[in-house]
Formats: structure tokens, sequence, C-alpha cells
């Protein structure tokens, strides 16, 4: 075989796996040094590669990371890299991989995320995460009234539905275990089957413009929805409140100390852990977390959501 063969076909191979991982990762708004160097240069150049679930509207997270990134950054003495990804699976696939080594997870993703990388290490959640709650939300013309319990769920049979991504704790996963407690099944939902808008915000926003009579969406952005006026009382409302569950969370490469040092993976937590509304940086963080501060997270507070997930399928 010719060398300039040999080249071609090496060329091609090189190319073929990076085209492979392209889908995981959304286009970040500037180059991210260390992102696709070889392992030995990010190792060198000590890059701490944050991600998220993209569970709101990229405005809102294109101005939370970067501040996450420029924090931990100061606090830790490393350079970190906010890396957006395109969906949920993404960033569980990308912290599986290694692409990301510190994620912030919904509660099945974060299971997700576990179950395929372990010893994977839980950090840490927000105070709002011990007991989340979902809010079903209709569209006021729907012909649904608020209702008190679950077993009421059964009124959105025969109705528009769409839940928030398929891989949401929130906004579907355990909106999914309520209505089965009320007896509906996916295919009871009109068209015989819901819909997926994809975030939190898509839900409410094609549930007030009468796309869907109704949906599931986190409490937290319900109530920023509502406070901020993107969610107009007078065409959508609260159907109902779920009870709580253990939601939102941390969680990090089971290397980082090996790569970092020892001790590194501690030192991340309590930073995450120092954060406090009387420091400006840290205030505006908290504040678009929706929370008071982090506190310490126990991966087995997650069982719960690893049962509900293997009875609806999404973790098998």
């Amino acid at each position: 075989m010719s060398m300039f063969r040999i080249r071609t076909t090496a060329t091609a191979a090189l190319m073929g796996v990076s085209l492979a991982l392209l889908p995981l990762l959304a286009p970040p708004a500037a180059p991210l040094p260390g992102l696709l160097a070889p392992a030995g240069a990010q190792q060198s150049q000590k890059v701490l590669r944050l991600g998220a679930i993209p569970d709101q509207k990229p405005e809102k997270l294109n101005r939370l990371y970067p501040l996450v990134a420029n924090e931990l950054s100061r606090q830790l003495g490393v350079k970190v890299v906010y890396v957006p990804v395109v969906d949920y699976a993404a960033a569980v696939s990308a912290f599986r991989t290694g692409a990301l080594d510190l994620v912030w997870f919904g509660g099945l993703t974060g299971v997700q995320a576990r179950l395929q990388k372990p010893g994977a290490r839980v950090l840490a959640q927000r105070d709002i995460d011990v007991s989340f709650r979902t809010i079903f939300i209709a569209n006021s013309r729907s012909g649904l009234k608020p209702i008190t319990n679950a077993k009421g769920l059964s009124e959105l049979k025969g109705k528009r539905f769409t839940f928030g991504s398929e891989s949401s704790t929130s906004g579907r996963l355990m909106p999914q275990f309520f209505l089965g407690k009320a007896g509906v099944k996916l295919s009871d939902f009109a068209g015989g089957a819901p819909g997926f808008s994809g975030s939190h915000d898509a839900t409410i926003a094609l549930v007030q413009s009468g796309a869907y009579d109704a949906g599931a969406v986190n409490e937290q952005v319900w109530s920023a929805s509502l406070r901020d006026g993107k969610a107009n009382p007078a065409k959508v409302f609260a159907l109902w409140r779920s009870s709580g569950y253990p939601d939102y969370h941390w969680i990090a490469q089971p290397d980082l100390d090996k790569r970092f040092g020892k001790g590194f993976t501690t030192k991340v937590q309590q930073s995450i852990l120092s954060w406090r509304a009387s420091n400006p940086t840290q205030k505006q963080i908290l504040a678009l977390f929706g929370a008071k501060q982090f506190t310490a997270a126990n991966a087995k507070a997650y069982t719960m959501i690893e049962d509900v997930g293997r009875q609806t399928g999404k973790i098998r």
C-alpha cells in the first residue's frame, strides 16, 4: 500500500471519530481550549469541563454556567470551561465518555450517569432539591379544573398533553409515575400519545398557546414564569402540585483526584457548598439556580428515582 493511501486512510478514520462526537456537544459561543485536545494535553492544562442538562432556554443557561465556571475557576485555581450539550441524553453520554468532568444533572439523568460510570460521586444539591415538585398545568380553555389529589389526573384522559424532555425527572419521569397512579396510560392522551416539548419553558409556552390542553413542568420554572410574567394566569393555570421527591444534583467524574491532585473532588464540593448570597457573584449564581444555597447530597436519596425509572422503562 502506498504512503499516500496510508495517510488518507488514517485521516479518514480520525475524521470519522471526530464527527461521531459532534452530536453530543452543542456549538459553543467561542472556542473552548482543551476540549478537543488530546487527553495528555487536557491533563497538562488541567481544564475542568463543566456541563449541565439543557432544561431551560439557552439564554438562561448561557448566563448561568459561564458564571459558575468562572467562580469555580477562581476558587479551585484551575481553568474551568462550560461545555453546552444539545439534550439530556447527550449530557449523560458526554459524562460516560469522559467529555464532561462535572455535570448538573436532574434526578433521572444523574442516576443514569452514575449507573454508566461506576465510582462517579454525588457532590451537592440545592436546598429545594430535597423535596422537589412537579406542577401539572392546563390551558384555561381546556375545560379542566384544579384538582386536589393525584386521582384527579384521570381527567387528562383524552386531552392533548405534553411532557418536557423525555429524560426529565420533573417534566416526564415523575409526572408519568403520578399519572400511572391515577390509571392514566400514555396511550390515553389525544392522538394516542403525549408530546415532548424538550424543556420546561417550552411546555409552558405550548400549553399557554393552546397547542396542548395540559402539561407537566417543574415547580421552580413555573414559579419563575409567573413572577416574570411569561406565564399568563388568564391563559394557563396550575392544575395540581405533586408530592415531593429528590431531583437535581452535581455529579463528578471518579478520577478527578488522580487528574487534579489528592482531595480535589472534595475541594470542588466544598466550593459549591460555600456559595452564599453575601458574595455578589455567588448571589447571582444562586438566584439563577433558584436556591438559597447548596447542601451535601447522598446518592442513596435517589434510590426512589432509580426505582421509578425502572418501573417506567427509563432505566433498564
